[in-house]
């Protein structure tokens, strides 16, 4: 836990001035890393789940200040992340917060992170590059972007989204997208075709760009029996990250996106092609893995760094 006691936090109400004073004046530790498997989302709301962040078995938390909290707690939330944030001085998760949107209270809600570092700030309903560059000159330049891909605008415009190295992730964000789509629900489904072409373009579109895909949330978070479904889609399709909502769902993930036979496939490779290339040998046949040369080999490298990290 962060705090020993939430009653003082609690007692001071909406006394915004107060609850500033209990953040901490030293720069935090930013968390730079850039691979994170399983973005957990937190209600800024709520007290108790921001308390015990630090101990979430995770590698990401998302604290949430837009869907999910009430119009009339949305200000308090704030003070609320911005306390917590603070008084975390240094983490081993990616520590993001998810903001409203430009045309809402991003721009007051940035301007109060961007004091306690955050180590991203997340913005939902982004459509084009100049919203992006909007978002880049509000944000600290400590702080790394992330964006919601939700609209159908933002998907016509996602190959031109990373307006800079800023831009470090991209979340799918499939129930506002395929609503704005005029898609139905129904078709979120393992087996459709529809989100299998939606789920590898924004994939290859992605990493083209230089940018962390994160998968869409899975809303139904007791069916961890079709959550592994799409689990195993996902990854064999290249996914590393998916954002999830439950302590389950990210156990899931931080498990399967970890070490798996892909990571064995290419130590083996790097293992074999470096015996063979100190013989002069540079393209040769594998029992185990068929036919193996340099491609290959720098292949096998970028999954072992990719799993490394």
């Amino acid at each position: 836990m962060i705090f020993p006691d939430l009653e003082v936090i609690a007692s001071l109400g909406e006394d915004y001035e107060a609850l500033k004073g209990l953040c901490l004046d030293s720069v935090r530790v930013q968390n730079r890393r850039n691979d994170f498997k399983a973005p957990m989302m937190v209600s800024a709301h709520r007290l108790k789940h921001l308390n015990k962040i630090n101990e979430l078995n995770t590698d990401a938390v998302i604290i949430n200040l837009e869907d999910g909290v009430a119009p009339e707690l949305k200000k308090l939330a704030l003070h609320y992340a911005v306390i917590f944030i603070s008084n975390l001085k240094q983490s081993d998760k990616k520590i993001i917060v998810r903001v409203n949107s430009l045309d809402e209270s991003a721009a007051e809600e940035i301007a109060l992170l961007n004091e306690v570092k955050p180590d991203a700030i997340r913005v939902p309903k982004i459509e084009t590059a100049e919203d992006v560059k909007r978002v880049e000159a509000l944000v600290d330049g400590d702080i790394d972007i992330h964006l919601s891909i939700e609209t159908a605008s933002a998907w016509k415009n996602l190959a031109h989204l990373r307006t800079s190295e800023r831009v470090k992730a991209f979340y799918l964000g499939v129930l506002d997208l395929l609503a704005d789509m005029h898609l139905p629900h129904s078709i979120i489904e393992h087996h459709n075709p529809t989100m299998h072409y939606l789920l590898s373009h924004f994939l290859i579109t992605s990493k083209v760009a230089g940018v962390w895909p994160v998968s869409f949330v899975y809303q139904e978070h007791e069916k961890m029996e079709t959550f592994t479904r799409w689990l195993e889609l996902e990854k064999s399709m290249g996914y590393l990250s998916k954002g999830v909502i439950s302590p389950k769902q990210a156990e899931a993930v931080m498990e399967y996106m970890g070490y798996s036979q892909e990571l064995e496939r290419a130590c083996h490779i790097i293992r074999a092609f470096e015996e063979q290339k100190a013989k002069g040998v540079t393209g040769f046949s594998d029992p185990k893995y068929g036919f193996i040369d340099e491609p290959i080999y720098k292949g096998a490298l970028v999954i072992l760094k990719q799993y490394s990290q």
